[in-house]
């Protein structure tokens, strides 16, 4: 892997339970591997009836990951994982459920995959639980099912370039839509991304957003920067309430930073609905993880929110409240 890219993960604090996934069976030809994580959360937060309510953000995530051998070059691959909420049964989901096949020129997947702008949300979304919120993403532009998915990733003047595209098929709950995005990322430091997703929405105006991102990585230091542009979306939620917005735009800025084993990291947020001209999103957000070692963690995280009440959007108290959370998450 690039060693950038390598750098980014380890600043985003987020290393995926691949890598510490264990493989259980493995033959010539042939491999299965299962990982996941349990993740202890406790956030703390005001509610429409309480100030300062405790509530358990317990989760599991269990993953089992195959890969076959074909032919010199192309291969076989199948992934699925399942996340388990302790406190509430019913956002039990299932989070990837896709097999296809890979090689030189890149991987095909169809089932429940991910979309293209993820690639690029995931400069600054970096936070142990914070941060992410100017990154809402069209249902075709994030991990959904019912997806043809490509990625492709490619020495490029030396540099790493991945491209991503994919197709959602209508399905009742989500209409027809794509997104496609690029990144590229040079031996300074440097990287940058562009995407694009576009969604029918049952009506004659289809939704749009754009997304472009930037990083730069220096010694122990991460910077990120995010945009976006989306027109009918109507996917962000207010105290867990749909709200319909027909223009938007927003950013998130990110920094990390890496002390031996802990990482600190600050994050800002804002999101407006430019065409009623209300802010959806407004925070800052710090937080700390300190690495006991590649399996286990504890965090630290709390989100200073600028939002003010406001009736007529729906943002009440328990949206403008500030959040701490205290978490400790063990990978396998």
């Amino acid at each position: 892997m690039n060693k950038n890219l390598i750098a980014l993960a380890v600043a985003a604090a987020t290393i995926s339970s691949a890598a510490t996934a264990a493989e259980v069976y493995s033959d010539e030809a042939s491999s299965l591997a299962v990982g996941g994580r349990f993740e202890a959360r406790a956030l703390m937060a005001d509610t429409a009836t309480d100030s300062n309510k405790v509530s358990d953000k317990t989760r599991v995530r269990i993953n089992v990951a195959g890969k076959t051998d074909i032919s010199d070059g192309l291969y076989g691959t199948g992934f699925f994982e399942k996340e388990f909420q302790s406190a509430d049964s019913s956002d039990d989901e299932t989070r990837y459920a896709y097999a296809g096949i890979g090689g030189t020129y890149g991987r095909l997947v169809y089932g429940k995959a991910d979309g293209s702008l993820g690639m690029l949300t995931d400069y600054t979304d970096i936070m142990s639980y914070h941060g992410n919120e100017a990154g809402n993403k069209l249902a075709a532009a994030d991990r959904t099912e019912n997806n043809l998915s490509y990625v492709g990733s490619f020495d490029l003047m030396g540099n790493n370039l991945t491209v991503k595209t994919n197709y959602v098929f209508d399905n009742g709950d989500n209409k027809d839509g794509y997104s496609l995005g690029a990144q590229y990322v040079m031996d300074m430091g440097l990287g940058f991304g562009l995407g694009y997703g576009e969604q029918d929405s049952g009506t004659a105006e289809k939704g749009k957003q754009l997304f472009g991102a930037i990083s730069y990585t220096i010694g122990d230091f991460y910077f990120a920067g995010l945009y976006q542009d989306a027109e009918n979306t109507s996917v962000y939620k207010i105290s867990n309430a749909d709200v319909n917005v027909k223009e938007s735009s927003g950013y998130e800025f990110a920094a990390s930073y890496t002390m031996g084993k802990t990482v600190f990291i600050a994050t800002y947020n804002y999101l407006e609905d430019s065409d009623k001209n209300i802010d959806l999103r407004d925070s800052i957000a710090v937080d700390a993880t300190h690495y006991f070692n590649k399996n286990f963690r504890a965090y630290a995280s709390y989100k200073f929110n600028n939002l003010d009440e406001n009736a007529t959007a729906g943002i009440n108290k328990a949206a403008t409240s500030d959040e701490f959370v205290l978490g400790a998450r063990y990978d396998f």
